[in-house]
């Protein structure tokens, strides 16, 4: 047995097996892959098999996409039938939310060249005359999608990694991880059977690997133990059943082809045929996690005691939607766990702190996933970054703070809510409140509506003071919610007086030391500022790419403050970390600090800013203090509100006048009330999230997670203003080779009267889809929707009309200036 190798790959279920297959496709010739029991022993044996496209994630639509494609060309390659059945996929809606919900998918699955069809219920019927659709509005139906038998793909994609040079290796089990500094030392045991139990023997080696990858199925806790990690991956039962053959069904056959797998998601259920019977598979309610702290020495191909009360209701709903199935009998039956994530997407892409350790963990469609996650992984490992931005789907989306109690609890949230409506503006309630900065519950005392961010609680908006519990929940749509009046509001407020936003879940870091400017100066792609200013710039990737943006306020000739988005401080803190580790030797010492929980943000915008602050600045000069002379635009000033020290910081999100003001959180309840006494003499209004994210639209500001990422440039989004091609940058040789492959801008819509985009939806020009939405919402300065896009160069020119396709109608749309309101930043640069 080999025992230096390039990649070492753990687990031998589908996913591990398809990233060691992929790796060798894409040229590492030394790749191995362990498995401590058998391949597909794991999950993998008792998945159903299904390869559902749907999916509200652009990134994950992808690897679906991928998946289902892939494992058609496995025969032609290998020999192995992979007992694909390209059926298709009814997903049927009892209701027109759910065909809204099915239609805001639609557009995002054309970005991806997702086909799909639209079925009447008529048609439904005409075609699948088993099935009972009175109480259907209709449906959604995928052509090339369908099933798979697991254990066959499996071994299938083993036998291809095998054909390029991958050893497999079974009944070993990895032990324990050492990096060495430039390998990894994973010390693996000899698994044997004894008893009918699988037991380690005294037989140890020691394989040294450049890269690791871990893909446990169901033993992350035990992954995470070994390296020292938080995986917030934690299994959850899962149950499907197996009837016996249905007579109508046999009969249908004779003369018919299969069904398609058919999903009735307001039922919590998918159903497909199973030699001449139904599979029905529920995701119902409280369906439990298990494992919490590592799988059972004992637990092998092994499965739960069947809770066939728990999934009565979505038993009778199959009956009612097939009646035929009524009088058939159950022949087998499954409970066995699936591994879930809080947000139920998996974990891809590297370890937090570790080097070359890559994780692909918290499957719980990982049948579907298997095929793209091994080929977008081997990008990212072979490659530096994968061609579609994996940020979403990246480990580190999920802090330190979090608890193994928060995962398993979400999990079980993520399992029930597989069949929920997904409405954009969807805020799941499990585990919450926990992150509250000390301001919560006044705000929540005034109506405050909180969405949740990196586990912070954020006010969306604020509702009537008297709203009851359920008041967000029933307020959520695919269309203009109940709460879009109030955002409304808020934004007209910051427009034409003075809004209070709460702004404390931001990233904050503190960089310092004998290297620090050096090291930033490398490390981001704008000049840096002088002392008490600040730049808007970017960290790339080593493709010229997006990987972070930042607001950079300069302290002193080598101390920092850096100011990022609130959901990812894990992912940046790390990229910093692992990047100044590399370049002190040549730079210096530098100490990075992650102080986001030091210091509460409240961002006050709008004519009427200074006015509030004034009412409470302290000042030898307070005339003066706020004025363009003492305070100009971007710049920071130590100021003092009242008794609060500030540091404050003269920049809007919103495009106003206004500012950002960082306080100690210790006094953030004081500075509040100080506030708001300020601001009652002003009308000062309380704004939450989505009406200044429909602000910075109107200012054609970019967010990362939308605009910017890893897969564009900050000049393919249009923002050559923050580049500094004079001086070397991490990324600079790749942007420039790169070019403007596409090119992002600012749209004014024409959408319906009761809806606006949600930043996922297609563009076409004529009859051609010519790009997509990245952000989406409403306008108060031109009164309808507005959205920022991704298009071809010549397209994202001012003035060229084009479409957007919502609710399966094209849309009138017009590409506008960069900035459309207050294009010369007048009012945000305004004395007084």
């Amino acid at each position: 047995m080999k025992t230096h190798v390039k990649a070492l790959v753990v687990g031998g279920g589908a996913v591990g097996t398809s990233i060691a297959y992929h790796l060798a496709r894409a040229g590492w010739d030394d790749v191995m892959l362990l498995e401590r029991d058998e391949l597909t022993s794991g999950s993998t044996w008792h998945a159903a098999g299904l390869l559902p496209y749907f999916n509200m994630s652009y990134a994950t639509t992808h690897i679906h996409d991928y998946s289902i494609k892939f494992y058609k060309t496995l025969e032609a390659e290998t020999g192995l039938n992979a007992g694909f059945s390209v059926v298709g996929n009814l997903r049927m809606a009892q209701s027109q939310a759910r065909m809204d919900e099915y239609m805001v998918y639609a557009t995002t699955a054309e970005t991806c060249d997702v086909p799909y069809e639209w079925l009447s219920t008529a048609q439904i019927k005409d075609r699948y005359p088993l099935l009972r659709t009175k109480d259907l509005v209709g449906a959604i139906y995928h052509p090339t999608d369908g099933y798979i038998n697991p254990a066959d793909v499996t071994m299938a994609m083993a036998k291809g990694a095998r054909q390029r040079g991958v050893m497999i290796e079974r009944k070993w089990q990895a032990d324990a991880f050492h990096w060495t500094g430039d390998h990894w030392d994973v010390t693996c045991t000899k698994m044997v059977e004894k008893g009918g139990n699988l037991v380690p023997s005294d037989e140890q080696i020691v394989i040294h690997a450049e890269h690791v990858v871990t893909a446990t199925g169901n033993h992350p806790q035990r992954t995470a133990k070994l390296l020292g990690l938080k995986i917030p991956a934690i299994p959850v039962e899962h149950q499907f059943i197996v009837t016996e053959p249905d007579p109508a069904l046999v009969a249908w056959r004779k003369e018919n082809g299969e069904h398609p797998v058919l999903r009735d998601a307001d039922a919590k259920w998918y159903v497909r045929e199973e030699r001449g019977g139904w599979i029905l598979g529920p995701y119902e309610r409280n369906a439990p996690a298990r494992f919490e702290y590592g799988v059972p020495d004992s637990f092998r191909a092994d499965l739960f005691p069947l809770d066939l009360e728990r999934i009565e209701e979505e038993y009778m709903s199959m009956i009612h939607r097939i009646p035929s199935s009524e009088t058939v009998g159950l022949k087998d039956d499954f409970n066995g766990p699936i591994c879930y994530t809080p947000d139920g997407n998996p974990l891809v892409g590297p370890a937090p702190g570790l080097r070359n350790m890559w994780l692909a963990e918290g499957f719980s469609f990982g049948i579907t996933a298997a095929g793209g996650t091994g080929y977008y992984m081997a990008q990212l490992m072979v490659e530096g970054e994968a061609e579609i931005d994996m940020a979403s789907l990246d480990p580190k989306r999920f802090g330190s703070w979090m608890t193994t109690e928060y995962a398993a609890r979400k999990n079980e949230e993520a399992y029930e809510h597989v069949y929920i409506l997904h409405h954009p503006d969807e805020e799941r309630p499990a585990c919450r409140p926990l992150r509250m900065a000390p301001a919560y519950e006044r705000q929540k005392a005034l109506g405050a509506q909180f969405g949740c961010v990196n586990g912070w609680e954020r006010p969306n908006y604020y509702g009537p003071l008297d709203a009851p519990e359920t008041f967000d929940h029933d307020a959520r749509s695919f269309r203009r919610g109940g709460w879009w009046q109030y955002a409304v509001e808020e934004a007209k407020a910051i427009r034409e007086g003075v809004g209070l936003i709460d702004a404390t879940a931001f990233t904050k870091h503190v960089v310092k030391g004998p290297g620090a400017t050096q090291f930033l100066d490398w490390f981001t792609c704008n000049k840096l500022p002088k002392v008490g200013r600040i730049n808007l710039t970017y960290a790339l990737t080593e493709h010229g790419t997006t990987r972070t943006e930042y607001t950079i306020v300069r302290l002193g000739e080598d101390e920092y403050y850096l100011v990022s988005a609130g959901a990812w401080t894990a992912y940046d803190s790390d990229f910093l970390r692992k990047a100044a580790q590399d370049k002190a030797p040549e730079f210096g010492y530098i100490e990075i600090q992650d102080v986001t929980t030091q210091w509460g943000v409240f961002a006050i915008a709008g004519p009427k800013a200074r006015d509030v602050l004034n009412e409470i600045v302290k000042d030898a000069d307070p005339s003066t203090v706020l004025g363009n002379k003492r305070f100009p635009w971007l710049t920071c000033r130590d100021i003092e509100l009242g008794m609060c020290p500030v540091r404050a910081i003269r920049v809007a999100y919103t495009g106003e006048l206004g500012w950002e003001l960082h306080h100690p959180i210790e006094m953030q309840a004081y500075l509040w009330d100080q506030l708001m006494a300020a601001g009652a003499k002003h009308d000062m209004k309380l704004v939450g999230a989505r009406a200044q994210n429909w602000l910075r639209q109107e200012k054609s500001y970019r967010a990362f997670g939308n605009e910017l990422g890893r897969d564009a440039t900050p000049l393919e989004a249009d923002l050559p203003r923050f580049i500094d091609l004079t001086k070397e940058f991490q990324g600079k040789a790749a942007l420039e080779q790169t070019g403007v492959r596409s090119k992002c801008c600012t749209l004014l819509i024409d959408g319906p009267a009761d809806a606006d985009p949600w930043g996922r939806e297609a563009l076409y020009e004529d009859d051609t889809r010519v790009g997509r939405l990245t952000s989406g919402g409403y306008s108060v300065a031109f009164g309808k929707s507005i959205g920022m896009a991704y298009v071809t160069p010549e397209l994202a020119v001012p003035g060229t009309k084009l479409k957007v396709k919502m609710f399966d109608q094209l849309w009138d749309a017009v590409v506008v200036e960069d900035s459309p309101y207050d294009p010369k930043n007048e009012v945000i640069r305004i004395d007084g």
